[in-house]
């Protein structure tokens, strides 16, 4: 009677642990998403999984063209993924569908064509200290820092950055940023 006792606390603290070490691994270490729309092709594509880094962010700032996932503000359980465009500082304006950061050109190849609707960005942006301006790569099919239910994201909200397309299996790899 003691050995099936002793087994079964043995399975108990093994199912605790494991449990335990999900838990700290999907709150501070990664987490699964899946992509859900267009806005992001072709980078990304609706039904894509991925795992999301949730603790870069916490050793280094984000970088401009890191893709980075974060809460829908009224919609619970809602996430989007977009591009970092606009980093804290820096003055975002779109002009004739062309982004500008502080006044030059930013020559950057994401956006699959040019932009129909600058949105909030027709008008110079300037970004506080802790706010980031973010884009979808399909410019013309994305709510992002242009529209203002999304605006600009601020950095408490980053849940973290897009780091490995786990499906489909054919594209299965770490996702470039750059």
């Amino acid at each position: 009677m003691r050995g099936i006792i002793r087994e079964l606390i043995g399975w108990l603290v093994f199912i605790f642990i494991v449990v335990a070490a999900s838990y700290l691994v999907v709150t501070f270490v990664g987490q699964r998403t899946q992509v859900s729309g267009e806005s992001m092709e072709t980078t990304l594509s609706d039904g894509d999984q991925l795992i999301v880094d949730k603790i870069s962010y916490r050793f280094r700032d984000p970088k401009r063209y890191d893709i980075v996932v974060f809460p829908y503000r009224y919609e619970e359980n809602t996430y989007y993924i977009k591009r970092i465009i606009g980093l804290p500082g820096e003055t975002v304006q779109i002009v004739d569908g062309t982004v500008y950061i502080d006044g030059q050109v930013l020559g950057e190849h994401y956006g699959n064509e040019t932009i129909a609707n600058p949105g909030i960005a027709a008008d110079p942006i300037t970004l506080g200290d802790d706010e980031y301006f973010v884009l979808g790569d399909n410019r013309n099919n994305s709510q992002d820092s242009r529209t203002a239910n999304v605006g600009l994201i601020h950095r408490d909200e980053l849940m973290g950055r897009a780091w490995v397309r786990i499906w489909p299996f054919n594209d299965f790899g770490v996702i470039r940023h750059e």
